[in-house]
């Protein structure tokens, strides 16, 4: 992704100071409306890096506009939580099936929030070159809300195969490879990483779920 920001790194000194201004937030602006989910140091720096809360079991923040410069609050309401809960059951079965099943809940997500905040009239691979970053995402934000979703149905008891993993970045300037960054998955069973990922593809086609071996080949 042209223009991107450096890769997210584990970075000790980074996590504490996220840490502390995600107390300094709650601090100036009070309290989250619910619980934040669980989530590793390198999840949880991709809300406080852009001062955002993490996302609940009621609400998450969807970023746009390139690097979350624009957001919206989406409040889960009875009729998503059903949605999302009859989408998912169709994933039982399998770690396969269970991918295929958040292949739809990623559609779900921008069918949801597309008319809202004008998404529906994203691109595949955007970036700062279409001029038009109110109606599209960056990898940046498409890690961020997919990482969210994710984190959502975790929280709702609606992954049975699969565990949230950090966040996986891919760049290589020697090979025309641009950077890029990735919501992941992980198989309980296997420990094989999965990416789902949104950004390379269009309003309401579904996101690309691959391994994380193979993903890191992409252009």
């Amino acid at each position: 992704m042209r223009g991107a920001t450096p890769p997210i790194q584990g970075r000790r000194t980074r996590n504490s100071f996220a840490a502390a201004l995600g107390v300094l937030l709650a601090a100036l602006f009070g309290a989250p409306p619910a619980r934040a989910v669980e989530m590793s140091a390198e999840v949880a720096n991709l809300y406080s890096s852009v001062s955002i809360y993490p996302p609940s079991a009621k609400s998450m923040t969807v970023c746009y506009g390139f690097v979350c410069r624009r957001r919206e609050i989406l409040d889960f309401t009875a009729a998503d939580r059903s949605a999302l809960t009859q989408i998912m059951a169709a994933g039982r079965a399998s770690a396969a099936a269970e991918r295929a099943a958040v292949q739809k809940a990623v559609v779900w997500f921008d069918r949801r929030m597309g008319p809202i905040i004008g998404t529906n009239k994203r691109v595949a691979k955007a970036d700062f070159r279409y001029f038009d970053d109110k109606h599209n995402y960056d990898c940046w934000d498409t890690t961020r809300n997919t990482t969210s979703l994710l984190l959502v149905l975790q929280e709702w008891g609606l992954l049975k195969h699969h565990a949230i993993g950090d966040p996986r970045y891919r760049g290589n300037t020697l090979v025309l490879q641009t950077p890029h960054n990735t919501a992941v998955l992980v198989d309980r069973a296997t420990k094989v990483e999965w990416v789902v990922d949104l950004w390379p593809r269009g309003y309401l086609q579904p996101p690309d779920v691959m391994t994380v071996q193979k993903w890191v080949t992409e252009d």
